[in-house]
């Protein structure tokens, strides 16, 4: 048994046992699962023959040690926040577009039908945003999420060559990674949670972040994904409008050596791909020239049937509208959701993407509220790092379906957790609360620790 294999099972036993007592350890096992992926590789193997699900496993742990210490969850206000509300109503939308379209079929008979998956999504994201209530527990989600990104950069850094499909890197990571666009989307997404650790952390901290900086940036360019491009450009643009302003000078030198340095990482073959995004159509690859036919089906696909065809029906479906495309992914979420869960589902996902920055833009503000010292700075970093994250996420979903991928509803609910943290600390302020910037007042600390 290799040593590879060893380090997974102690980390798994550790997490899923310790999860009945400490139902924090379930959740960052399950993030870290979703990275590694073990089901696919070879040192896993050796424990193939106990026929473990170890996601599941996680999860029912998780919500094991839920019942078991619900009394010391430290939730803040409300046991549903109107965002967690979104999302089951969301779910229901899926459930509702199954109910009124045709079968699917043949698409989904090795992995899971989108309405069932989505059903999982829900499941583990409200046990993630009811446990992680904590500014120390959303601290470790980051840190999990800044480790699961280097092992992934480091798995791209060493593939060899002969592993890549069309000059693209695949199969890196979990199965929600298998695509080159994908990886890069979840990657892209975590590029500002990699850069606040770096301010928010001593030397080690920012060593870990440096290195897992450059390898995620080198593992978006060996996708040569262009939807990750306007996504990141995306968040560059709002992020030096929307920057702290006591963090603003780093910030923005910070951007200055993200845009050299990821110039210097890629190649002629990512800039000749990424520089087909704004040519004109006699210019443009096939690739790029058939997600403009996409687009054009999809709408046509909407305008016939505005309640939908059904989760998971678009790639039996488009061939019909377009017999070229047969078979093929919209590569644009908002018109797979349009055209799969109707007009109802497409505007419920606006709202929730609507409701998201409203609640950021509504968090960022109590933070100022907050009494000055480490953890008011602290949030104030991690409300820019969420808000940045969400806007690289919709920009890769102009060119990548993730409406049933599990990071995008993550990064959609991981602003709940930042409330419930800000209610909990608000809970504990002083009867006169110390003005926000005062040094000469004693820095606010939290004094309850959830489970």
């Amino acid at each position: 048994m290799s040593i590879k294999t060893i380090l997974f099972a102690l980390y798994f036993l550790f997490c899923s046992g310790g999860a009945l007592f400490v139902p924090l350890l379930g959740i960052l096992g399950y993030i870290l699962h979703y990275n590694l992926g073990p089901e696919t590789k070879w040192w896993a193997s050796p424990l193939n023959s106990l026929n473990i699900r170890y996601a599941y496993t996680l999860a029912a742990v998780t919500a094991i040690g839920m019942v078991f210490h619900w009394g010391k969850l430290h939730f803040g206000k409300s046991l549903l926040l109107r965002q967690e509300k979104l999302l089951l109503l969301f779910l229901g939308v899926v459930w509702l577009s199954v109910w009124i379209g045709p079968d699917t079929i043949e698409r989904y008979t090795i992995v899971d039908h989108p309405s069932v998956k989505m059903i999982k999504i829900v499941i583990i994201t409200l046990m993630m945003t009811h446990i992680i209530a904590n500014l120390k527990h959303l601290d470790l989600v980051f840190w999990v999420l800044v480790v699961g990104a280097v092992i992934l950069g480091w798995q791209a850094y060493t593939t060899p060559r002969s592993a890549f499909a069309s000059g693209r890197l695949n199969n890196v990571g979990g199965p929600d990674f298998a695509e080159s666009n994908f990886l890069a989307a979840y990657l892209s997404a975590l590029l500002p949670v990699v850069a606040v650790q770096f301010l928010r952390s001593g030397w080690p901290g920012k060593l870990l972040s440096l290195v897992t900086g450059v390898l995620v940036v080198n593992t978006i360019v060996l996708t040569r994904s262009r939807g990750a491009v306007v996504g990141i450009t995306a968040g560059v643009i709002v992020a030096m409008f929307s920057a702290p302003k006591k963090y603003r000078g780093i910030i923005g030198l910070g951007l200055v050596v993200f845009a050299a340095g990821g110039y210097y990482l890629t190649d002629p073959q990512f800039r000749e791909r990424t520089a087909t995004i704004t040519r004109s159509e006699e210019q443009r690859d096939s690739s790029a020239q058939s997600r403009i036919e996409l687009s054009k089906a999809s709408w046509r696909i909407l305008v016939d049937h505005p309640l939908g065809i059904g989760a998971g029906n678009f790639y039996q479906t488009i061939g019909r509208y377009n017999e070229n495309l047969a078979g093929k992914d919209a590569h644009n979420t908002y018109l797979r959701c349009g055209t799969e869960l109707g007009l109802q589902g497409i505007l419920l996902f606006g709202f929730i993407i609507f409701h998201v920055f409203w609640q950021l833009r509504r968090d960022i503000k109590r933070i100022r509220n907050l009494p000055a010292g480490p953890v008011h700075d602290s949030l104030v970093l991690l409300g820019f790092s969420l808000t940045i994250s969400v806007v690289i996420l919709l920009g890769c979903c102009l060119t990548v379906s993730l409406l049933y991928v599990e990071f995008t509803w993550w990064l959609l609910c991981l602003p709940i957790c930042l409330t419930r943290v800000i209610d909990n600390l608000e809970a504990e302020l002083p009867a006169e609360p110390v003005a926000a910037g005062n040094p000469a007042k004693k820095p606010f600390e939290p004094k309850h620790e959830p489970v």
